[in-house]
């Protein structure tokens, strides 16, 4: 069996998210990376390390991490709010993701990464 990196295309670095579940449920952050079918999130999902002493690090110290949670369990939001994105072709012909807020369409971002 080979393992398949899956890229996820709805959550990027950068991106405000929500957390749908797990001990973290209901915390939002910003997406640090995103490592195959996982993200790291800014303040979710926290762990404890410790730190042995080295020639560079003098004392041993115990250090705070976030560590990777799977996509599924997390959201996009919007203002605090979890929201669905949907895709759609937009009036220059490129796909971007909206949501739908109070019944009308709202556009979140372009589906591909802008070059810069």
């Amino acid at each position: 069996m080979i393992a398949v990196k899956v890229r996820n295309k709805r959550v990027r670095p950068g991106d405000e998210i929500l957390v749908i579940s797990g001990n973290d449920k209901g915390k939002t952050g910003k997406v640090l990376s995103c490592q195959g079918d996982r993200v790291v999130v800014e303040g979710v999902n926290v762990r404890k390390k410790h730190m042995k002493k080295t020639q560079q690090n003098q004392k041993g110290q115990i250090i705070d991490i976030e560590c990777p949670i799977h996509v599924s369990n997390v959201k996009p939001s919007v203002n605090g709010k979890g929201v669905k994105l949907k895709t759609r072709t937009n009036d220059q012909g490129e796909k971007e993701f909206y949501y739908l807020e109070e019944g009308r369409a709202v556009a979140y971002r372009l589906v591909k990464k802008t070059k810069i």
